[in-house]
């Protein structure tokens, strides 16, 4: 039995909608579709999920038992996850992955809201890592990239890495929380590039016919790394997709070719035209577009941003994917303060390509890139309240359904929002996010306990099966096998080192 109560509290502020049935509705509707879609422990598995979201003290998976949302002995916490994705055959275990992923990418995909400040759908794409430089029986464990703030050390560790697929709500204000709907989570196989897989992951996106987006034009936007031709060409003769790069500021381009009158043509078709090096301002040409934009940072610090267009460039394809027959526009942009200087080092390039790119604005690109930051803050929040990095298990496919089970608790979260009330500490009565009247990811961590208590009735508690009989007598399992971390590239150098 499920009941509802009203959340409005007069002796504390309100920072959620004065009709807050709707969003207690698709709250509820979404636990039930969550529940039906598991097949084994769904009651442990929900429960985990509400233990997540409710979590304000534990900082190992372990101590989630605790929670008072999880009414279960801890080692139902380990059950839930190993249950989570039942066991299947190794050969078509990575085919059943993938439809588990696309099943809970259609159970999110009903709630996301329409937009109507922007004519398009803006989704992000990035890379996180899980560092495990310790769990040497751990599998598949390679070479990550990780940043660190100190200068001299190398910005890598030993562990895996998560490939992330993300939708950007819109905006209210430009104080509006960084909150993003994780869509898909896909851990990267040591012989898998990014690239490759998040190629994989915007195909599956835009391939359904009952997304509300399958039509529509959409974006993406994406850092450096998939500037490269491995992303760009198979995602390109996507009709409805405009993909947003950031481009490293070394990278060279090209123009059309200019035919010259008179010649006789000989050989190859020329492909590609005058160099445009972003390091030479001497090839650059005149910009096709241009626009001047200011805008006061939330500390109340005036800014310029001059953004140039250059339209119709190439960049150079391979063979499989020949990017001479997909132009594209380069855009680059500087931000100056009051006084003219600039405010960041070197300026921003951005790579926009895509049939339907004429469609976007300066400003639109400008502002859709701009959002991409916010899935920085969704990594970071996982891993510090959603414990994402926190499950130490030798594993490999128990670590691919906990990142899984944390994606549902910020789904869950973010479907929470309006019926979250703030609850800032002394210290925090005055910071702006407190003021704005949209409650952010952890604002709606601390208070959700009270959300899933009002909402839900008595919470289901297990009965005991008596003890277990345990490990048979006699029985003794072997030791673990002990893996070494795969370095990419090694075995290629032996065998250069070897021939000389």
């Amino acid at each position: 039995m499920m009941i509802y109560l009203d959340t409005r509290d007069p002796a504390m502020p309100q920072n959620h909608k004065e009709t807050n049935l709707q969003p207690t509705v698709e709250l509820l509707q979404f636990r039930d579709e969550l529940r039906t879609s598991l097949k084994q422990r769904p009651d442990a598995i929900l429960a985990l999920v509400d233990a997540l979201s409710s979590n304000t003290t534990a900082k190992s998976v372990v101590e989630l038992s605790l929670n008072p949302c999880f009414g279960h002995q801890f080692t139902s916490v380990y059950d839930a996850i190993d249950n989570f994705f039942p066991s299947s055959p190794p050969d078509s275990v990575a085919e059943q992955r993938r439809e588990k992923e696309m099943e809970l990418m259609r159970m999110c995909v009903s709630y996301l809201p329409e937009p109507v400040q922007r004519n398009f759908w803006l989704f992000g794409l990035d890379v996180t890592p899980a560092p495990r430089p310790y769990a040497r029986t751990l599998a598949d464990r390679s070479c990550v990239y990780q940043p660190t703030p100190v200068r001299s050390n190398k910005p890598i560790t030993y562990g895996h890495q998560y490939a992330a697929l993300v939708y950007f709500p819109e905006k209210t204000s430009t104080s509006s929380p960084p909150w993003v709907v994780p869509l898909s989570i896909r851990r990267l196989q040591s012989d898998e590039k990014a690239t490759t897989v998040h190629a994989q992951q915007i195909k599956a996106l835009l391939s359904q016919e009952t997304f509300p987006w399958h039509d529509r034009l959409s974006v993406v936007v994406a850092d450096s790394t998939l500037s490269a031709v491995t992303f760009l060409g198979p995602v390109t003769p996507l009709r409805n997709l405009v993909t947003i790069a950031r481009t490293r500021c070394n990278r060279v381009f090209y123009q059309r070719p200019v035919p010259i009158p008179g010649a006789v043509q000989k050989g190859h078709p020329r492909w590609y035209g005058a160099r445009f090096d972003l390091k030479d301002k001497n090839t650059w040409t005149t910009p096709d577009l241009g626009d001047v934009i200011s805008i006061t940072t939330r500390r109340g610090r005036p800014l310029r941003v001059e953004i140039k267009a250059w339209h119709n460039l190439l960049m150079r394809g391979t063979r499989e994917y020949p990017m001479h027959n997909h132009p594209l526009t380069l855009i680059r942009i500087d931000v100056t303060d009051a006084t003219g200087k600039p405010v960041f080092r070197r300026p921003m390039w951005l790579t926009v390509i895509g049939e339907s790119r004429a469609q976007l604005s300066l400003k639109a690109i400008w502002e859709a890139y701009r959002q991409r930051y916010d899935e920085e803050h969704f990594f970071r929040f996982g891993k510090q309240k959603l414990l994402t990095t926190a499950y130490q298990t030798p594993d490999v496919e128990h670590s691919e359904n906990w990142w899984q089970i944390t994606q549902l608790a910020y789904v869950q979260l973010w479907l929470a929002r309006d019926l979250a009330i703030s609850l800032p500490k002394p210290w925090e009565r005055n910071l702006p996010q407190f003021k704005t009247g949209e409650a952010s990811p952890s604002m709606v961590q601390r208070d959700f306990g009270r959300i899933i208590q009002q909402i839900e009735s008595t919470p289901y508690l297990p009965k005991r099966r008596g003890k277990s009989p345990g490990r048979a007598k006699g029985n003794c399992p072997k030791r673990r096998e002990r893996h070494k971390v795969i370095r990419k590239g090694k075995s290629a150098k032996k065998t250069l080192k070897s021939a000389a």
